[in-house]
């Protein structure tokens, strides 16, 4: 599913936008807005369940940083589809629902699974094949676990089925 942005950046660079436990893909996409086919359409509205504003500030390559349990309730892959649409270049969160994480992947959005400690409007940046994130304000670096060879080609590829028809 190309989204219009075909590759991920080897390092992804933006601005904290914070989040707590259990964002649900109703908050992240509410459904009165699922009748629409609309990328344009899906992300005037990402995040409105939770932040009114999130929509209409978030930039280009920003990063949702949450707590637990991200991407819970139900499947709708239209809550990724969103964010990545928005601008969203990565979340990272203490956990994810599983169906959620799986549906990022699927359109190469990035989920990474740590805790770190940054401020709303810290800027990160992030190097997942080396496993490191920075805050560019406190200069603190984080260790995660580096994306496997195959999970950063789908990324890098925009998602599985861009990557599936790429190997074709």
């Amino acid at each position: 599913m190309n989204l219009g942005q075909n590759t991920m950046k080897e390092t992804l660079e933006g601005k904290v936008w914070k989040f707590g436990d259990n964002i649900d893909t109703d908050v992240i996409i509410p459904g009165r807005y699922l009748r629409t086919f609309s990328l344009d359409d899906l992300a005037a509205h990402v995040m409105e369940g939770v932040s009114a504003d999130f929509a209409k500030n978030v930039g280009e390559g920003d990063i949702i940083v949450a707590d637990w349990n991200f991407g819970c309730g139900s499947s709708r892959e239209q809550a990724p589809v969103a964010l990545k649409h928005a601008g969203v270049s990565a979340i990272i969160a203490r956990s994810f629902a599983r169906i959620f994480y799986r549906n990022a992947i699927n359109i190469g959005l990035p989920v990474i699974v740590a805790d770190i400690e940054v401020n709303e409007g810290d800027e990160l940046r992030i190097n997942l094949e080396e496993g490191i994130i920075q805050n560019l304000n406190t200069k603190k670096t984080f260790v995660i676990e580096p994306f496997k060879k195959f999970m950063l080609e789908i990324l890098k590829d925009g998602g599985l089925v861009d990557h599936y028809l790429k190997k074709k």
